[in-house]
């Protein structure tokens, strides 16, 4: 799952693994309480939330920034819908804003038996908390037993393909999809372009979170 936030690494990430790999788009969600916004790609609009499935992997990509006050309920609606299926894990794409030029992907998991599934691909992150609708559907998923994990790339507080290139390898080791990120790293200038708009959206549509004693991350 992808949803814009720090850097826009999990939404970037999603939308070139959905088109690269050719996922069929098998649904969508909307809703009175999303932002007024719709993006487009190649003059046709997109719904703010796509399903995609592909050879027994489902992608959820986001658009649209998910405001704090909703959370729980796009978390819930979502998991709802992914039960039926037998989910047999879930993993959400998210930024860590460090400043840093190294594109280091953080990991964290549900459960301490899920850990050694992300331990040799990411840096496992030993303390601190995760916000935004990645941490409701992270803690949604631990209640209701199903693994999950949160990776989280390295990157500034602006759109980020290099970040999502380094999530997409992770991808590519656990469920070897054998996705080349170096047309990614190649659009990189196009992208960030296009994709400062919805960066700028993402800031204001969200409130800062104090600064407290343990690091924030989402």
């Amino acid at each position: 799952m992808g949803f814009p936030g720090s850097g826009l690494v999990g939404s970037i990430a999603l939308q070139y693994m959905v088109d690269q790999l050719e996922f069929e788009q098998i649904g969508s969600m909307n809703s009175k309480y999303f932002p007024p916004l719709a993006m487009m790609n190649r003059g046709v609009i997109n719904v703010p939330v796509r399903f995609y499935e592909k050879n027994n992997i489902a992608a959820i990509v986001a658009d649209i920034p998910i405001h704090p006050m909703i959370c729980y309920e796009v978390a819930n609606g979502i998991m709802d819908w992914l039960m039926p299926f037998k989910v047999r894990e879930v993993v959400t794409i998210a930024g860590i804003i460090t400043n840093e030029p190294e594109k280091r992907v953080f990991g964290v998991a549900t459960s301490e038996e899920a850990l050694p599934r992300i331990q040799e691909n990411t840096i496992i992150l030993p303390i601190g908390s995760i916000s935004g609708i990645a941490s409701s559907i992270l803690t949604e998923c631990k209640i209701r037993n199903i693994h999950a994990y949160g990776l989280l790339g390295e990157t500034i507080n602006a759109p980020d393909p290099r970040a999502s290139a380094a999530s997409i390898e992770v991808l590519n080791k656990m469920y070897d999809l054998a996705l080349d990120v170096q047309p990614l790293l190649e659009q990189a200038e196009e992208i960030e372009s296009t994709m400062q708009k919805l960066a700028e959206q993402v800031q204001s549509a969200e409130t800062m979170p104090k600064k407290e004693q343990l690091p924030m991350y989402g």
